[in-house]
Formats: structure tokens, sequence, C-alpha cells
């Protein structure tokens, strides 16, 4: 018996170095025919560094949740965060989706997708504040308001996976490789 697909919901806070995890994923298994990463459509400048997503106006993205195409979507920091709905039909095709999510959406997820693997990546306190200066997109207050933020939320994988992501790029990013491939199913078919 074969793995099921399902969503693979890659979460955790500001400066745990997700965006990096997620792109080192990307391209490890770009030859896997059975996993698809989606992007997230973003009311933020795509030029502001992070993620490659596609960038929406708040215009755009209103008429595109409005006309339900987005799958799932979420506020935060100031910016509106859509997956759209192609990834039902990629898990309706037998892949494994890797998404980018947001920790105070799991739930939502959850009861939208009750397969869904919450992975959640950690860092240090010290490194998030390391990380979230070097990528310079915020003031001192943003970035405060982010750890602020991330203090306060509880534990987000209790019954899903956590990866330290606190040194080598590669060791976080084979973890998060070796577990997306181990909730793979067969390849697609063409």
């Amino acid at each position: 018996m074969g793995v099921s697909p399902r969503l693979i919901y890659v979460m955790g806070p500001s400066g745990c170095g997700k965006d990096s995890l997620l792109r080192y994923a990307r391209e490890r298994l770009a030859g896997d025919a059975a996993v698809v990463f989606a992007h997230r459509y973003i009311t933020r400048a795509a030029a502001a560094g992070g993620e490659n997503h596609v960038e929406l106006t708040p215009a755009e993205f209103s008429t595109r949740l409005r006309n339900s195409l987005f799958a799932l979507t979420w506020e935060s920091h100031g910016h509106a965060y859509g997956v759209g709905i192609e990834i039902d039909q990629w898990l309706s095709r037998g892949a494994t989706v890797v998404v980018n999510g947001s920790r105070e959406y799991l739930a939502e997820a959850k009861r939208r997708y009750p397969d869904l693997l919450a992975v959640a990546i950690e860092a240090p306190a010290e490194m998030l504040l390391a990380r979230l200066l070097a990528r310079g997109r915020e003031d001192h207050a943003a970035i405060q308001s982010r750890l602020d933020r991330h203090r306060a939320m509880p534990g987000t994988a209790p019954d899903g996976a956590v990866i330290a992501n606190d040194g080598l790029l590669e060791l976080a990013g084979e973890a998060l490789v070796a577990l997306v491939r181990s909730h793979a199913g067969p390849a697609l078919c063409a």
C-alpha cells in the first residue's frame, strides 16, 4: 500500500529561515514528479526579498478572493496572503503539495485539509532577531512586534513535525527534504 498524497503545511516565526529551507527543498526535489511546491499570492512587493511569491495589489487580491480563487487565505503583518485553488487539483491528481503556511491559520487549514502534515520550523530567539535584522525589511519596532508575536503564540505542531533550523542550512534543509519524501506518493502520471 502506497503513501497517500497530502498537504505539507510548513510554518514558523519570522526569522526562522522558513523561506531558505523551502527554497532548498524545492531545488533538491525539483526532479521529483510526486511533489509540488505552491507559490503564495501576497500583497507585498516581490522585490522585498524572502520567498518567491506572486505579488498582488490589494484590489487584485480582493478580486481573486471574491471569485473563490484561493484555497487558503490569511492576513499577517499588514499583508494579505493566499494559496491558490490549484493545490486542490494537484492533490486530486496524486501530488504531495508543500505550502508556506501561517501558524495563526493552522486550525483553519486543518479544518479544510484534515490530513495535512503541520511542520514547525524553529530557531532560538537570538537567531530570529539576528536574521530579521540581517534581512533589512523592517525597522526595529516592526521586528520587535514580530518577536513579541512569536513569544505570545503557543506551540503549533504538537501532532506534526518539528525541524530545528539553528545550524547549517543543509542540515535542516535535508531534514525537510527527507520529511517531504517520506510523505510523497508515487510519481504523477503524465
